[in-house]
């Protein structure tokens, strides 16, 4: 019988997360700068992306960031064009971009075979060196995350933002980016530290919810709405903030939680509007801005850099998440029809 004060091993590697981030940005330094050079000789049109589950949401930053700072469109691309309806596609001039924590997924090896076949130039993340995927890519850069047995993945999803944002700031050369992206690990001590409680008890029931983002934080909505129901068996659902006003808003009754997750960044006061428009209609709404006038304001770290800011969000999530697992007697470390792996065709 699962006992809620136990020591789980999801919140062991969330405590691992910023040990993780610094052994990532100490042992990846040589392979991080010869992939950027090779983008820079390379000069892609466009980037595609191929992942799944966590890894996708990991891509879906690498999106918003790319656009943001480089001015570089990213399409994610489904594997099962490759895999399952085994066509090819156009993408010479362009550079792949896979992520996957095992490297093993059948769907994801076959669609980025198929990607270099046809002339993209490939770069897998994944925290498998050894793994097909790697060993048929371009460049492989390792996450460094060590060992990751816990079901629900937290430390391999945050090295994974953090080598795809350097990967970006590398390639541009951009001197703020990269001292934001080395300055994680110690802010990330912090912020493994923040549970939220008021925001864990607000969700402590069977029932739906909604996670909020917009631009980068997108991805963390995404992330965040998927662990809900991955270790707490929670309905949530993720929107952009600039699209629950358009339909999803009907569901919102008293009590409704909200979970709207900001940078500082130019999206930060729309987001914001319209958490505090959720809160006057009766939502229990949490914000992780001090600018909210209704909302229930999180306590979060901020980096100094904008394209930054979602990494430390994403690690006091775990931490509530988890914890919020527990106090509803939910073992985290086994989630229901779960396995750590999932192959796809």
């Amino acid at each position: 019988m699962f006992m809620a004060h136990q020591v789980t091993q999801m919140r062991r590697e969330i405590d691992e997360i910023p040990s993780a981030v610094d052994r990532l940005l100490t042992h990846g330094a040589a392979n991080m700068k010869q992939t950027a050079a090779g983008l820079r000789d390379c000069n892609p049109a466009f980037l595609t992306s191929v992942a799944r589950g966590s890894s996708d949401h990991a891509a879906t930053y690498l999106k918003y960031a790319s656009e943001l700072s480089l001015g570089l469109p990213v399409a994610s691309i489904g594997p099962s064009v490759a895999s399952i309806y085994k066509r090819s596609l156009h993408l010479a001039g362009s550079a792949c971009i896979a992520v996957s924590q095992s490297g093993k997924s059948p769907d994801i090896v076959e669609m980025v075979r198929s990607a270099r076949a046809s002339g993209a130039l490939t770069c897998t993340f994944t925290n498998d060196h050894t793994s097909p995927l790697a060993q048929l890519s371009n460049h492989c850069l390792p996450l460094y995350a060590g060992p990751e047995k816990s079901v629900a993945a937290t430390k391999t999803f945050v090295t994974s933002m953090v080598s795809l944002i350097w990967l970006l700031a590398e390639w541009k050369n951009d001197q703020s980016l990269l001292k934001a992206i080395h300055d994680l690990p110690d802010l990330l001590e912090h912020s493994v530290q923040e549970f939220w409680p008021a925001l864990s008890n607000a969700v402590n029931n069977p029932g739906s919810l909604f996670c909020l983002g917009r631009g980068p934080t997108l991805a963390i909505s995404n992330e965040a709405a998927l662990k809900f129901k991955e270790t707490c068996q929670l309905h949530a659902e993720s929107y952009s903030s600039a699209e629950v006003l358009h339909g999803p808003v009907s569901l919102v009754g008293q009590g409704f939680p909200v979970l709207a997750l900001t940078a500082q960044d130019h999206a930060e006061d729309s987001l914001v509007q319209v958490a505090d428009t959720l809160a006057q209609k009766g939502a229990s709404v949490f914000v992780t801005s001090p600018q909210a006038k209704h909302a229930h304001i999180l306590p979060s770290v901020r980096t100094g850099h904008p394209l930054t800011d979602p990494i430390p969000l994403i690690a006091s999530f775990y931490a509530m998440v988890e914890a919020t697992a527990r106090s509803m007697k939910i073992d985290p470390d086994a989630p229901r029809h779960l396995t750590k792996i999932t192959e796809t065709v």
